[in-house]
């Protein structure tokens, strides 16, 4: 029973749930972005470059026979992976720059002042301080 007990806290652990949900919405976002770049962006290339359709692009080492299929080394395939992959490290970098500026805003609030300037001699002290060390006057509520 303890170990089941051990097991229930780690699964509920922030983290990893956090982890499980962010590789979950990754994994959707990949099916969006592989449909991104198969429906959407390979067409008007391959169109460009004279109706080529990428994904059916391969090089073939051995031709279909009876006993054994073709094999070949499917190029077009690879292209489309890799413009995946390439979208959606863009996409990813996108939302951590976003993420970075809001950051840095945040991180931007002077912070409290720790000195001031005397009002006699310009010259600066302590915030708390009630008399000049410096000209020895003495300090009203500035």
């Amino acid at each position: 029973m303890g170990m089941l007990k051990e097991f229930k806290e780690f699964a509920m652990r922030g983290n990893v749930v956090d982890m499980a949900v962010g590789i979950i919405i990754g994994g959707a976002f990949g099916k969006i972005v592989s449909s991104l770049v198969n429906d959407v962006v390979m067409p008007p290339i391959g169109m460009m470059l004279g109706n080529v359709d990428f994904s059916n692009l391969a090089y073939t080492l051995s031709e279909k026979t009876k006993d054994a299929e073709a094999v070949t080394i499917r190029y077009g395939a690879f292209i489309n992976t890799v413009l995946d992959f390439l979208i959606v490290a863009f996409c990813i970098f996108m939302v951590i720059k976003v993420m970075n500026q809001l950051q840095r805003k945040k991180e931007e609030v002077p912070p409290e002042p720790t000195t001031k300037e005397c009002p006699k001699c310009y010259s600066s002290i302590p915030i708390k301080a009630t008399r000049c060390p410096n000209c020895t006057s003495e300090l009203s509520g500035t």
